[in-house]
């Protein structure tokens, strides 16, 4: 983007993740709010006076602005679909926070629509816009760490006071949807779609407090994650062990700096900014550049998580107050 206006957003939720993410990418001078909406008027006229933009009284009217370039949508999971067919609906391209949707079929009818209105939509998975994560894949596809025997992710985390939507039924809250998406996306994008599943958690007051995963892969590769939203009990790490070298690394989902160990010596340090500007670059940068479909986190990778994601949610037995009819 170097040497191009900036791009202009129009910011659907005003939360705290909105916020965050605004004091990030607006020093960048490379992104601009142009639009605001959230449903109180208060808080959203608020964010507008701190970070920019118009607020307007409707969604529909802040992603059709005229000077809107693309929709952030970052509200509860449970209206991301709704508010991505919106700005769709209006040609306006979407980067939506994960998980895109609460369910496939919701996400599959999105990037449908998506593709019969020739319109980019792309998942806002912050760790794989992330140059660390793209460079663990790259060590493993070459062969860097040689013949896997271990791959463990671990995402333990107390949110549970992080926002009220994370304890809330009523807006998908729990581990799985929230937190347990990033060992699963990140173990996906290394080694493909699983060809078995296994889930086991703990389920109370509507929502799941957390869970063990096992994914079996089609090289015979079993990897685990675990998940909790509840205690710091080994905190955030993948650990990737093989036949010629190992990874371990902690806070995967955002890293700065990861190291790569060769057991026959000449370790190797890579390091780059982990934070949400890296995925606002790039998908301002597609967006420009004609494309419909994100190259780093496209429509078949996101539709193969929010599947995995439905089979864990099938066997916890988990589900929302909203999908019981």
């Amino acid at each position: 983007m170097m040497g191009a206006s900036r791009f202009n957003w129009c910011f659907i939720g005003t939360g705290k993740l909105a916020n965050i993410v605004a004091k990030e990418i607006l020093p960048s001078g490379r992104h601009r709010i142009a639009a605001v909406y959230t449903r109180n008027p208060q808080k959203c006229r608020e964010f507008a006076d701190q970070y920019g933009g118009v607020p307007y009284d409707s969604a529909k009217a802040a992603a059709g602005a005229p000077d809107v370039d693309g929709v952030y949508i970052v509200t509860p999971h449970t209206s991301h679909c709704e508010y991505a067919k919106l700005a769709l609906s209006l040609g306006k391209p979407v980067l939506c926070e994960k998980p895109v949707t609460v369910t496939a079929p919701e996400a599959a009818e999105l990037f449908a629509l998506a593709e019969k209105n020739n319109v980019y939509l792309a998942e806002a998975m912050w760790t794989w816009f992330s140059p660390v994560a793209q460079k663990v894949k790259q060590w493993y596809d070459a062969g860097e760490l040689g013949e896997l025997y271990q791959a463990e992710a671990r995402y333990h985390i107390d949110s549970r006071r992080y926002a009220a939507r994370c304890t809330d039924p009523n807006l998908a809250g729990g581990a799985l949807l929230d937190v347990g998406i990033y060992p699963i996306t990140y173990l996906y994008r290394l080694f493909g779609r699983p060809v078995e599943i296994r889930c086991t958690g703990r389920l109370e007051g509507g929502i799941d407090l957390g869970e063990d995963i096992t994914m079996t892969f089609s090289n015979g590769l079993t990897c685990t994650a675990s998940v909790s939203m509840c205690d710091f009990k080994g905190l955030e790490k993948i650990c990737l062990r093989g036949s010629r070298g190992r990874v371990k690394y902690y806070f995967f989902h955002s890293a700065k700096r990861v190291k790569l160990v060769r057991k026959g010596g000449g370790n190797e340090v890579f390091r780059a900014d982990g934070g949400y500007l890296n995925e606002f670059d790039a998908a301002a940068g597609e967006i420009r550049g004609g494309l419909t479909k994100s190259l780093l986190v496209p429509p078949a990778a996101t539709m193969d998580v929010m599947e995995i994601l439905d089979e864990c949610r099938r066997q916890l037995g988990l589900i929302y107050p909203f999908e019981r009819g």
